[in-house]
């Protein structure tokens, strides 16, 4: 649940030019209540807390734009191709800003991987970050994107081209692979995903 600090009014006026919903609160303590896409907002004393399904449609209102983020994805299959999964969150200085996983029906292992790094970017691209620091445990999808690899399979190159143009909308980005362990929120989300079948 993000909680933005801020001055309520402002993020009120800026939640209706965005076309949100905003009514009064329901308590005492509630300035006001709004909704936005999958997302509802609630204004305290110089905070608004947000709740629902899909976050980002009021926090990218809300939030500063611009900023680094740390970016970590995952695909899971089980089998190859099987049942697959993503899960990807986003970190700055101030903690998790947004995470989230999918099922994405039946693929490989691979094609995961580049589906969960593309829905990493188009999130951190809708909070408005100027700068990614993506951290991936896929070496091949590393080095694909990075051209150090070639890339064979039409489908993983067309997913190479969209990884790529996400990037290109950042001022600065850099990819990297890491080991599993330093990814383990991202791979218990997508397994989570799987899970919940």
């Amino acid at each position: 649940m993000p909680v933005i600090e801020c001055d309520v009014a402002d993020a009120r006026e800026k939640l209706e030019a965005a076309g949100a919903d905003v009514e009064d609160g329901n308590t005492d303590h509630e300035h006001w209540r709004a909704e936005r896409g999958d997302a509802t907002a609630v204004a305290y004393d110089g905070k608004v807390v947000i709740q629902g399904s899909d976050p980002q449609d009021i926090e990218s209102v809300l939030r500063e734009e611009g900023g680094r983020a740390h970016v970590y994805s995952d695909g899971a299959s089980r089998g190859n191709p099987g049942p697959a999964a993503v899960g990807w969150v986003i970190v700055t200085s101030d903690g998790i800003v947004a995470e989230g996983n999918d099922r994405i029906g039946e693929t490989t292992n691979n094609r995961a991987e580049y589906e969960g790094l593309i829905r990493a970017l188009e999130a951190a691209r809708d909070y408005g970050f100027d700068v990614v620091d993506v951290r991936v445990d896929s070496r091949l999808a590393v080095e694909q994107v990075r051209g150090e690899w070639e890339t064979n399979d039409p489908d993983l190159r067309e997913r190479r081209v969209t990884v790529r143009e996400l990037l290109e909308s950042f001022d600065d980005w850099s990819l990297q692979h890491v080991p599993r362990e330093i990814n383990e929120r991202a791979d218990q989300l997508a397994n989570e995903a799987l899970d919940d079948a």
